[in-house]
């Protein structure tokens, strides 16, 4: 096994250190993540070192062999942290008394143990394994104890069995651990027989680790097997691009390119997931052949068949008269709806499926407002819901009426990994309202469609220009561009949103048009501001100029609360990864810190959850603050809103420092202030909805910081890149 390698505080690597000794006592060992603390007997150590490690189980008496870095606990001193852990049976008489006193082996706790080692020595493990009827001889041991003793030390042995052959292909003691929760005693004949299974059922290990091993386990780079698990993984990928599906003939020169396999033999493999039905083909749009992961195709044709049966058909409101409804809102909300407004009422009240649409400024939540009075009006029950913790906060707010999150309003079912609300056990409500719609991947709109009530009505709002979600699929463009329901487009200005600066500009390059930037006595007044860096690193240290000292100054606003800054892309020097490092020592520079997965995470910490995680209850894009690290407990707490929720220190690869984050990331948000850096180095990304969606972010300020050049790129370049999808025409086909 290669020495590993430690992240020293300055981001350069220096080889590990190592420590051998006898395991003196195990302080703490958690079942559920592994983390261990012991005392150990070392070499070249007078007192006994603390050694901090993950692993399947430790017991007194053993001989470990770690490798790792000395760190300071502050509550504890001086500590061994093991990146990797070798654990070897004892082989003295009394490393051996001590093992099997220590309650590890059921049948033999301290006064057996003595017995054992006086009646056989050092052979007493061959005894064990080999002439257990031997331990007959023992005064106390029967047969029954016997037969435990020989259980229980057979399944000690496969444990040991598991975690040396792991540790042999070069698996680290973290994963090792998951792998070995996740398959117990059958671990090792499950690797053996197709190691991709790990990429396909171990949270964290993906398909590029999971072809190391597999390359330690001798298996070819052109095996069959190999090429299989590479068509799932590069599907994979291509939804993380937002394709439902991809050409048959560029997925397989894709795959064979970029993991040096023959074509023909990834061609095999795509027939071979088709005869398994993990793969389906279908006909796509211009005579393409399109190519999906059977789950995404079957969410597809379903959305599609659910959504137009839905559609069909008068809504809960069709016989009341929709003039007279009108007046009584009207009067109601102390106001007159524009023509638009009005006509979308007419429709919502006509039929069972709808969509409102439009930009910002255009009067889409005073049209919720007056929906949801007339609903409630008439004692119907208003179900209100959006994409993001953050978004059904802000719909609550707007509406005076609660809303949650679409994965909080489905609940999640632990037991059975999906949710308790589906077509069998849908969801109680005559109106659900939906609100940033063009956040919704395909795989989440199945699931609420397929929950929804077939005797209710369904309204969807958003922002169709916005940038599309972040998961696969185009969802609300290919809705509204099928026809299958009423689409009301809103596009009158009101007076007040005409008088923002952001407002007016999120028009401007959504038609094309570059921002107006205030000049003269009118910038002081402004919402809307360029600062120019045409150098990457100015530009950067502008951004930070900005979070830390410029807007808190001027406009009054907390660098943590009030401020976000949102970036096209994660690398670079304009990237998310590090504008939070410096963002990060700015604001933030000092506090329990621990660092993991390549990044430091500190208290006080803005951080991003990246993945759903259904047992915390915390989903993709929600923000929170590192509240506390506890080093003794390996673990940190973050506080999402009003909740204060656990991590283990292996389960930070969930979260990211959240100072600075992707635009994509940031949709189905508002933030009082955001600051959005834009540089010709971001040139691949640069796109109008994608500046669109950064500018109607902000709420009170928006700044943009870098090269008037990207922004004339960005407002310039229409097109977005196409996504694979058929939902458009299985929706038209589906409504006949």
């Amino acid at each position: 096994m290669s020495a590993p390698v430690e992240q020293t505080r300055a981001g350069a690597t220096a080889p590990a250190e190592e420590l051998a000794g006898l395991v003196e006592r195990v302080t703490f060992h958690s079942e559920d993540t592994g983390f261990t603390v012991l005392k150990v007997k070392a070499r070249g150590h007078r007192d006994l070192v603390a050694v901090v490690a993950t692993a399947a189980e430790i017991n007194p008496g053993e001989w470990i062999e770690a490798r790792g870095g000395w760190r300071m606990d502050p509550q504890h001193g001086r500590q061994f942290e093991a990146r990797e852990i070798v654990v070897r049976p004892p082989d003295s008489l009394e490393g051996i008394e001590r093992y099997l006193g220590s309650g590890l082996i059921h049948g033999i706790g301290p006064h057996y143990a003595k017995k054992l080692i006086a009646a056989f020595g050092k052979n007493v493990f061959d005894v064990i394994e080999k002439q257990s009827a031997r331990l007959l001889e023992v005064e106390g041991i029967g047969r029954q104890r016997r037969d435990a003793i020989r259980a229980a030390w057979q399944q000690q042995k496969a444990v040991r069995e598991i975690m040396t052959f792991l540790f042999s292909h070069g698996v680290s003691t973290a994963r090792a651990f998951r792998i070995y929760k996740a398959y117990g005693d059958s671990a090792i004949e499950r690797l053996r027989l197709d190691p991709y299974c790990l990429a396909r059922d171990i949270r964290g290990i993906g398909f590029l680790t999971a072809d190391r091993i597999a390359e330690r386990l001798g298996i070819r780079r052109d095996s069959e097997l190999r090429a299989r698990a590479a068509v799932d993984y590069q599907l994979l990928q291509l939804t993380e691009e937002g394709h439902c599906a991809y050409p048959l003939g560029e997925l397989i020169e894709r795959t064979a390119s970029a993991l040096d396999i023959p074509e023909n033999v990834v061609q095999d493999a795509v027939r071979h997931g088709i005869s398994e039905r993990r793969l389906v083909q279908r006909a796509g749009p211009e005579g393409q052949t399109l190519i999906y992961l059977a789950a995404l195709d079957y969410a597809e044709s379903d959305l599609a068949r659910r959504f137009a049966r839905l559609a069909r058909g008068a809504g809960p409101l069709a016989g009341v008269d929709a003039e007279k409804a009108l007046a009584w809102v009207e009067e109601r909300l102390r106001m007159t709806l524009a023509p638009e407004q009005r006509e979308a009422v007419r429709r919502a009240l006509a039929a069972k499926a709808m969509i409102i649409t439009g930009g910002p400024g255009v009067g889409k939540t005073t049209l919720v407002r007056a929906i949801l009075r007339i609903f409630a009006a008439k004692k119907l029950r208003v179900v209100l819901c959006a994409p993001t913790g953050r978004a059904a906060k802000r719909l609550s707010e707007s509406a005076g009426h609660p809303a949650k999150t679409i994965h909080r309003l489905l609940a999640f079912d632990a037991r059975t990994g999906e949710f308790r609300h589906n077509e069998k056990n849908p969801l109680p409500g005559d109106l659900f309202v939906v609100d940033e719609c063009s956040m919704i991947d395909l795989p989440l709109a199945h699931d609420l469609v397929k929950a929804t009530p077939p005797e209710a009505e369904l309204v969807l709002v958003g922002d169709v220009d916005q940038l599309p979600s972040v998961g696969p699929g185009c969802v609300l463009r290919d809705l509204i561009e099928s026809g299958v329901a009423p689409t009301v487009r809103l596009t009158q200005i009101f007076r007040q949103a005409a008088e923002s600066r952001i407002v007016v500009n999120a028009h401007r390059i959504n038609e094309g048009l570059p921002p107006e930037f205030p000049e003269g006595p009118a910038a002081s007044e402004s919402d809307f501001y360029f600062v120019s860096a045409e150098d990457p690193a100015a530009a950067a240290r502008q951004v930070v100029r900005l979070v830390k000292e410029a807007i808190p100054r001027r406009f009054r606003l907390d660098p943590f609360n009030d401020i976000q800054v949102l970036t096209p892309m994660q690398r670079g020097e304009l990237g998310a990864r590090n504008l939070n490092v410096l963002l990060q020592q700015a604001l933030n520079p000092e506090g329990a810190t621990v660092e993991r997965f390549g990044q430091r995470f500190r208290r006080g910490d803005k951080v991003m959850q990246l993945q759903n995680d259904y047992d915390k209850d915390v989903f993709n894009g929600d923000i929170g603050r590192i509240a506390a690290v506890h080093e003794e407990e390996r673990r940190l707490t973050v506080r999402f809103d009003d909740r204060l929720v656990p991590y283990d220190f292996q389960e930070l690869d969930e979260l990211a420092p959240a100072y600075a984050i992707t635009i994509h990331k940031s949709q189905g948000s508002e933030y009082p202030c955001v600051v959005v850096p834009l540089h010709t180095q971001h040139y691949i990304l640069l796109q109008r909805n994608l500046l669109y969606t950064a500018v109607t972010r902000g709420r009170r300020l928006v700044v943009l910081v870098g090269s008037k050049k990207a922004i004339s790129i960005a407002v310039g370049r229409a097109e977005s890149r196409a996504r694979y999808t058929t939902l458009r025409e299985r929706l038209r086909e589906a409504a006949g």
